[in-house]
C-alpha cells in the first residue's frame, strides 16, 4: 500500500530508533531531562527565539499559545480555512474561551488590510482582539507558502496595535526549504511559533512551541494543566534532534515528488490539479471524471493507494520520506489505468 494520506504516517528512521534507545533521560516536569533540554535549546536557536518547549502534539502547541496569549472573552483573528479553526475541535472556544474571527485568504494568506480592519475597536459591545494567528505552510491551501512580505505586513501592524502574532508552523520547515529562506526569518515576524517534528521531519511524536523566555515560562503551566507534562521524555525527544539535524534539507525531495505527482495526474483525463504545488501537498479535483471524492478514494484503495478527502470532489495527496520517486511513478500509472477503466 502506498500511503499518501499525510506526512504524519512516516516511520522513524533507524538513526532515530537508536537515538531513542540511547537517550539520556530525566524528569521533564522538573526540567531535568537533558535530551529534552538539548532539543528545546536547538529549536529556539534555529527559530531565533529566546526559549522553546516540547509538547506532545501540534494541536496542543497551538492551544497552549492561545491559552497563554489570551483571556476568556477575547477574539482571535485567523484565516477561514486554518488548521486551528477547522481541525482542532473548537478547542480555542472550549478551552480558552475565545471566539474566532475568520478572514478568507488567498492561497492561505490573509490580506493585511483586511486583518487590520478586523481588529476590534474600543467599544463595550465588542470583544478585544487578543491574538492574530497565521499558518505556514497552509494545509487546506494545498501546502501553500505564505510569503515573508505578507507575514511582515501583518506582524508590523499587530505590533502597532499591541496584539501578539502566533504562527501555526506545523510545516514551517517545508516553507523554508521551498523558498530557500531561513526558518529564522519566517519566525522573526511572529511572537510565538509552533512546528511539528512528526510530519515531514519524520520524528515519531512531538512538536515545539517557541517564544520569549517569559512566554514559555507561562506556557509550561498551561502544558501541565492540559496534561502535557512528561517525565522521562528524552526517549521521544531524541528522534526530534535527529530530525532537525538530518531531515530538513531532504524535504526538497518530497517537494519534487509532489510536483512529479501533480505533473503526472494533470495528464489523466477527468482530473484537475487545484493548487499550485509549493511544497508536498497535491489537491486533485475529480468531478470531471464523474466521481465524488469518496468514490475516487475507494478506487484508489482497491489499487493500493491511500489518500484523504478534502471536499466533495477534492482529494489530498501528501508526499513524504516513506514514499519514493518510483512509488510516485507507480501511483501515476495506477491512477491512469483507473481513469481508463472508468471511461
Amino acid at each position: 500500500m502506498i500511503d499518501l494520506r499525510s506526512d504524519t504516517v512516516t516511520k522513524p528512521t533507524p538513526e532515530m530508533r537508536q537515538a531513542a534507545f540511547d537517550a539520556v533521560v530525566g524528569d521533564d516536569v522538573y526540567q531535568e531531562d537533558p535530551t529534552i533540554i538539548e532539543l528545546e535549546e536547538l529549536s529556539a536557536q534555529m527559530l531565533g527565539k529566546e526559549a522553546a518547549m516540547f509538547v506532545p502534539s501540534g494541536t496542543q502547541g497551538n492551544q497552549i499559545a492561545v491559552l497563554t496569549h489570551c483571556q476568556p472573552g477575547q477574539e482571535i483573528i485567523l484565516e477561514a480555512d486554518s488548521h486551528i479553526f477547522i481541525y482542532e475541535g473548537a478547542s480555542i472556544s472550549a478551552l480558552a474561551g475565545v471566539q474566532p474571527r475568520t478572514i478568507a485568504g488567498k492561497n492561505g494568506a490573509m490580506d493585511p488590510g483586511e486583518v487590520q480592519a478586523a481588529v476590534r475597536g474600543d467599544d463595550i459591545h465588542l470583544p478585544e482582539t487578543g491574538l492574530i494567528c497565521l499558518e505556514n505552510t497552509h494545509n487546506r491551501a494545498g501546502g501553500a507558502v505564505v510569503s515573508l512580505d505578507n507575514m511582515q505586513a501583518i506582524f508590523e501592524m499587530a505590533q502597532q496595535q499591541n496584539i501578539p502574532v502566533h504562527l501555526d508552523g506545523a510545516r514551517l520547515f517545508n516553507a523554508a526549504v521551498a523558498t530557500g529562506i531561513d526558518v529564522k526569518e519566517f519566525a522573526a515576524y511572529t511572537d510565538t511559533v509552533q512546528f511539528c517534528l512528526s510530519k515531514g521531519l519524520g520524528a515519531p511524536v512531538g512538536s515545539i512551541i517557541a517564544g520569549s523566555t517569559d512566554f514559555i515560562k507561562k506556557a509550561r503551566k498551561w502544558r501541565k494543566r492540559l496534561g502535557g507534562g512528561l517525565r522521562q521524555a528524552g526517549i521521544i525527544a531524541a528522534p526530534g534532534l535527529v530530525a532537525l539535524r538530518t531531515m530538513v534539507d531532504r524535504l526538497a525531495e518530497d517537494h519534487e515528488n509532489a510536483q512529479l505527482l501533480a505533473d503526472g495526474l494533470k495528464e489523466v483525463s477527468g482530473l484537475t490539479i487545484e493548487n499550485n504545488v509549493d511544497t508536498n501537498i497535491v489537491l486533485v479535483y475529480t468531478e470531471d471524471a464523474g466521481l465524488r471524492a469518496e468514490q475516487f478514494l475507494e478506487m484508489l484503495k482497491e489499487s493500493g493507494i491511500l489518500a484523504v478527502p478534502f471536499g466533495p470532489y477534492t482529494v489530498r495527496f501528501v508526499t513524504h520520506f516513506d514514499v519514493s520517486k518510483e512509488e510516485i511513478r507507480s501511483v501515476i500509472d495506477r491512477i491512469g489505468a483507473l481513469a481508463g477503466a472508468n471511461r
